[in-house]
């Protein structure tokens, strides 16, 4: 077996966004909220069904997996490969916009069902060192929780350091799953779950179509590219920031009346540009 990496955008979709195998999003889902007894979710329907952009290579206008179980609830899941600028707020209008799609105008309140999020982080965000947590609406000093249609769960990959012969709970040998089985040849012998399993089938790439795995690796550059990018600009900005301080302290020098030669062998910049700084 050959897997593919559950944290590219195409793979995850295809796992958890397959309305033909519900299971696979069902006990992820009871696993990461650890729902029991009459809470364990038994039927989904996948609200945005897994498939391939109709343009090949065009981005998927799929951000995530959305399904809604028997008593109405809402499941966001969303995979994020890399840290964003304003992460936080788009996350929380998520959650809103998916709460208040629920009514049409006229419709009453008491319609309103919850909207629970499950964020998979390949980035370490929060300062705790759990690699699973569960953000609620509380009181700030009772911590009662009155408000409770909108949750926000969290799995922090980077956070997650257990090896294979150490899992131990099924929501562990999910986030496993999740971080290594494009390292994997074959489904580890711990797996008793239906769920888990048909996960690791879906992401064998000899269950793949030829279209399939094309816009697998175009994914692929996709991110490799973004995340070149991101670096780039955050390098650059350490530049910029570098030069600035050689141009301040060649300012404070210059007014100081030092030797422009000394100035220069300080900073690094060349005797012209020096002359060129306008004093304060």
């Amino acid at each position: 077996m050959q897997f593919t990496d559950p944290k590219n955008d195409v793979a995850f979709r295809k796992i958890f966004g397959n309305e033909t195998k519900t299971e696979i999003l069902i006990s992820f889902l009871n696993s990461v909220l650890k729902l029991k007894s009459d809470k364990v979710i038994t039927w989904i329907e996948i609200l945005n069904p897994y498939q391939l952009p109709r343009i090949a290579g065009s981005k998927s206008t799929i951000l995530d997996v959305r399904a809604k179980d028997k008593a109405g609830n809402t499941y966001i899941v969303e995979m994020q490969v890399t840290d964003k600028l304003g992460l936080d707020k788009r996350i929380t209008l998520y959650g809103a916009k998916g709460y208040a799609s629920q009514l049409d105008v006229g419709d009453d309140y008491y319609k309103l069902k919850p909207v629970i999020f499950i964020g998979i982080l390949n980035f370490e965000y929060f300062m705790g060192q759990n690699y699973l947590s569960r953000h609620l609406i509380l009181d700030a000093e009772t911590y009662e929780h009155k408000l409770k249609d909108l949750e926000f769960n969290f799995i922090e990959i980077p956070k997650f350091h257990k090896k294979e012969n150490e899992l131990e709970t099924l929501v562990e040998k999910w986030v496993y799953f999740i971080k290594h089985a494009n390292e994997l040849s074959v489904i580890p012998l711990s797996i008793n779950d239906k769920g888990l399993e048909e996960a690791y089938k879906e992401a064998d790439r000899h269950n793949w179509t030829r279209e399939e795995l094309e816009e697998y690796e175009y994914a692929k550059m996709r991110e490799t590219d973004e995340i070149a990018e991101r670096m780039l600009i955050k390098e650059k900005g350490k530049m910029e920031g570098i030069i600035e301080s050689k141009v301040e302290i060649a300012k404070n020098l210059k007014e100081s009346q030092v030797d422009m030669s000394i100035i220069s062998k300080s900073t690094g910049l060349s005797i012209e540009e020096i002359e060129r700084l306008n004093l304060r």
